[in-house]
């Protein structure tokens, strides 16, 4: 096979597809030119940067194309049922980067907690604010609530209780004993905004708007912190800064964002922010993982 990857990946797995005959290519296109780009290959490997329209696909019909693997979770970047349609399979790594993405998030937990993001930067501004952070708070005996409890959810209840942290889930879909085998209940999204202390978002892009929006926030605790590693549009940022200003919401830990690169300063900027650049699955033993799968899947298929 004759296989585009277009936003990097790890070179043992490059080798690996390398070894057993294909020719890898590594280049990034421009959306205007990835539709024809595309003819001249029979897969695509992306990640979140290169975005797969119905466009492309378009321009890619009566070439080669028959595969396209995103080397994550989310496959929002891709027209995935239009793809499917015009007879191109579309496969994810769902497995691979599950608890990088969740050590992230609890990351952020503890950053929101006990100040460690903006009492570093103060350091290095010259500044001792011992007074100012000194009001921090643990983790331990408070309620985390976990939006989609898909494999990054789980592996983040899993670690949250082994610190002594409270967990309870909200999914559209439940898991046939996933609440015994974890000790972890589904509880209604009301429930859970009710009595969370902190609640982590892992759920998948949804249509008809952000799963975190005002009118959620009203229903949750005064004083409540809000994690989100999964998809920006997930957050209503505007909701979001206006709740942080009143101190409705104590602080917020974000590793996505509405529009990325963010250009939200007055949300990255505030001072209750932990905030990262959507690097949540950005460590070598995810990426390896990930290489690994992707060549699984191209064996296979």
């Amino acid at each position: 096979m004759r296989i585009l990857v277009t936003d990097g990946m790890d070179k043992s797995a490059m080798a690996a597809l390398r070894e057993q005959g294909h020719e890898v290519v590594e280049q990034f296109y421009e959306p205007d030119q990835l539709g024809a780009a595309l003819r001249d290959f029979d897969a695509v490997v992306v990640r979140s940067k290169t975005k797969v329209r119905a466009n492309h696909i378009d321009e890619a019909k009566g070439g080669k194309l028959k595969l396209i693997i995103r080397g994550g979770v989310g496959v929002d970047n891709i027209d995935v049922k239009y793809a499917e349609a015009n007879g191109i399979t579309v496969k994810n790594t769902p497995k691979a980067s599950s608890q990088s993405v969740a050590e992230l998030a609890l990351g952020h937990m503890f950053a929101c907690a006990r100040f460690i993001s903006v009492a570093g930067h103060t350091m290095r501004e010259g500044k001792w604010e011992k007074k100012a952070y000194g009001k921090g708070y643990e983790l331990q005996g408070k309620t985390l609530g976990i939006v989609g409890f898909g494999r990054i959810g789980q592996h983040l209840g899993v670690m949250a209780k082994a610190i002594g942290m409270k967990v309870i889930a909200f999914d559209i879909f439940h898991i046939p004993g996933i609440e015994e085998q974890l000790g972890i209940p589904y509880v209604e999204m009301d429930e859970l905004l009710a009595q969370s202390d902190f609640i982590s978002v892992h759920a998948p892009a949804v249509d008809g708007g952000a799963l975190i929006n005002a009118e959620n926030i009203a229903k949750m605790k005064d004083g409540v912190t809000i994690i989100n590693t999964s998809r920006g549009t997930n957050v209503d940022e505007a909701a979001l800064l206006d709740a942080l200003n009143s101190g409705k919401v104590r602080a917020a830990g974000l590793d996505v964002w509405a529009e990325e690169p963010s250009k939200n300063e007055a949300l990255f900027n505030h001072p209750n922010v932990s905030c990262t650049p959507h690097i949540g699955a950005a460590t070598g033993e995810a990426q390896k993982r990930i290489g690994a799968e992707i060549v699984s899947i191209i064996s296979n298929f």
